[in-house]
């Protein structure tokens, strides 16, 4: 695991203050000063220090839920100055890892977690998701073939960020759907 990465997961530093202070020379890997963020470390083996103080692993793990209205962003700071997730919790949460995204304009269920390990296996496994979503004009039925059939992008790089590294996604076909409500347009 990258370093940044290992001292955001296991202390209330966010992935950037970690970049600033590996690179200030403010932390120590194995009794060393170490000053670039993507130095490689065991997360159960690594004998990492930030300012004179160990940064320890648990061995337990917490996970929350968060219901995330629209107007916050999924990030720990947003340079603009809009309110984040974090601001409307606790401090002791300011290091939990969000389970997936909701953009700015969305609001739902989130799940947070103090554990790497445990965000990457509810990121990646089969958990049913239920999305509400409103479409701007008319459902085609290409578009309800794809949410029965599942859909792979090769170019999916439309409205993403200008650094995402994502070119092709693949969708999963819907476990099911209802639409609620269809207007005809004259």
């Amino acid at each position: 695991m990258r370093l940044n990465k290992y001292i955001a997961h296991h202390s209330s530093y966010s992935r950037r203050e970690a970049d600033k202070a590996i690179q200030d020379g403010y932390v120590r890997v194995n009794g060393e000063v170490e000053e670039n963020p993507a130095t490689q470390v065991e997360e159960n083996d690594a004998d990492v220090w930030i300012s004179g103080k160990k940064i320890t692993p648990k061995d337990k793990y917490t996970v929350i839920v968060y219901n995330k209205p629209k107007g916050e962003l999924v990030t720990k700071k947003d340079p603009k100055g809009r309110k984040t997730i974090y601001d409307g919790l606790e401090s002791k949460y300011r290091h939990f890892i969000p389970v997936g995204r909701l953009d700015y304009a969305s609001e739902g269920v989130l799940l947070l977690t103090d554990a790497s390990r445990v965000a990457t296996a509810l990121m990646n496994s089969n958990l049913e998701r239920i999305y509400k979503i409103k479409i701007k004009g008319e459902i085609t039925q290409a578009m309800e073939e794809a949410m029965l059939n599942g859909l792979e992008l090769q170019d999916a790089s439309a409205g993403g960020h200008s650094h995402s590294k994502v070119t092709s996604m693949k969708f999963a076909p819907f476990l099911g759907y209802k639409i609620q409500k269809k207007v005809q347009i004259s």
